[in-house]
């Protein structure tokens, strides 16, 4: 039998070579930068975004092998380019045809099919599928129903400040930034109160499957998560069935009930609409508002710039605040026809990974990308997925809930600080904190 082909990317003796005649992430510049090595993403924050910098300055896009398979019901795929300059994620992102997104975005391994349906929805689609789930999905976001979501912000943040302002000290993660998108989606989609501790356990397990906090060690992590992204899907398909019967003024009875062009969701649809919002809603906008308060210890003149003039600085704050955070580093694409992007020539298949905490550095566009700047202007950052059809459909929510949780927290507890080193999750996809201690003059 003659030996088999070396993977994409490999020579014989399993090294990187050069693709295309361009230099991969073995040149002399880049060596020692192995975005799939998972130590990588335990570094500091700093020595990562100097890591992308390098690799911005490498001609066409590195490639890197594919990280070990978590599962033994994925197979092992054959790598992925690294897309780390604005231009190009604005370009990829822009162009659904050819950067396809149906073979999923959020794994770097081509998934099974039931992990595309539980943790993906309509991001794991392109048109005309992803534009008619997309239509009558945001159907149900009715004026009643944004209403109800202005009220609820401000109701849940105020309760928030309340259970810890007394206290002088709290878990700035636990006990602030991840209760208040946690309490919204959750009153948005109608989830009884008894319900928001599953909700959080298994969208921590679903983001945080590679950290050992959500999920033990060794055995196979594929019945893990579809077992999470199960109970999640369950539960609203429950609630589905009975708002078709008796409507309420909730979400997920505007979804259930929503008909655009004749066509309306299925109960699994709804139920995997659920897991995103879950996963995307509730870790991404909780990481946000936990670096904030990272960058706003860190840079007191950006604080005071800010408490100084809340309501008139708070709209570049909030983009500001998701441009230095990027909570989510990456989404991928596949190439289906040959095409060209950022000096690579690239083949039907190819595997892009388009890292937004790279492109949101990116000093071409950026002046002095790495600081903390309240009043950045411009700043069209990537933090909400680019340009084109796949942008975050909760872009509005995620910048109301960050405006509305510093409102609160500067009115009564203005000194508020990071007391200690962040906790940070290990993975590779979200840039996020687990623990932040924090201080701040009790309220009387």
């Amino acid at each position: 039998m003659p030996d088999k082909p070396p993977p994409r990317g490999y020579d014989q003796h399993g090294r990187y070579r050069r693709l295309h005649g361009v230099t991969t992430a073995q040149s002399p510049r880049a060596d020692g930068i192995d975005l799939s090595d998972f130590d990588f993403w335990a570094r500091p924050l700093e020595e990562r975004f100097a890591a992308f910098a390098t690799l911005r300055q490498e001609p066409g896009l590195a490639f890197f092998a594919e990280p070990e398979p978590m599962s033994e019901m994925i197979e092992p795929g054959p790598g992925y380019y690294a897309v780390v300059r604005h231009a190009d994620i604005v370009t990829a992102s822009g162009n659904p045809k050819i950067f396809s997104s149906a073979s999923g975005s959020t794994s770097i391994p081509d998934m099974p099919v039931e992990f595309l349906e539980f943790f993906g929805s309509m991001i794991n689609m392109d048109a005309p599928e992803h534009v008619r789930l997309r239509k009558i999905v945001s159907a149900g976001f009715t004026p009643r129903v944004m209403r109800q979501i202005e009220s609820d912000v401000q109701k849940v943040a105020s309760e928030i400040v309340d259970r810890v302002a007394r206290k002088g000290s709290c878990d700035f993660v636990s006990e602030v930034a991840a209760d208040l998108p946690l309490q919204i989606i959750c009153e948005l989609m109608g989830v009884p109160r008894d319900q928001e501790e599953m909700v959080f356990r298994n969208s921590n397990i679903i983001l945080g499957a590679a950290d050992p906090e959500y999920v033990p060690e060794g055995g196979d992590l594929a019945p893990v998560l579809l077992g999470a992204g199960a109970e999640l899907s369950d539960l609203v398909q429950r609630l589905a069935r009975e708002r078709r019967e008796n409507p309420t003024s909730d979400l997920v009875s505007a979804l259930a009930n929503a008909e655009v062009d004749g066509e309306r969701l299925t109960d699994s649809e709804i139920g995997s609409f659920f897991v995103l919002l879950s996963v995307a809603g509730n870790e991404t906008t909780r990481n946000a508002i936990s670096h904030a308060l990272v960058g706003l210890t860190e840079n007191p003149d950006q604080r005071e710039r800010w408490q100084a003039d809340f309501e008139g600085v708070a709209p570049k704050a909030a983009e500001e605040i998701v441009r230095w955070s990027s909570p989510v580093t990456w989404m991928r694409r596949t190439v289906t026809t040959p095409t060209e992007l950022g000096g690579q020539s690239l083949s039907p298949g190819d595997k892009l990974l388009l890292f937004y905490a790279a492109g949101n550095r990116d000093e071409t566009v950026f002046d002095d990308p790495e600081s903390f700047n309240v009043t950045r202007d411009p700043n069209p950052h990537l933090g909400f997925g680019g340009a084109g059809p796949h942008h975050c459909l909760g872009a509005h929510l995620a910048r109301r809930e960050i405006t509305v949780m510093y409102r609160e927290l500067f009115r009564r507890l203005p000194d508020i600080h990071v007391a200690g080193e962040p906790q940070r999750l290990k993975s590779s996809f979200v840039n996020g904190i687990k623990h932040l201690p924090a201080e701040f003059t009790p309220e009387r």
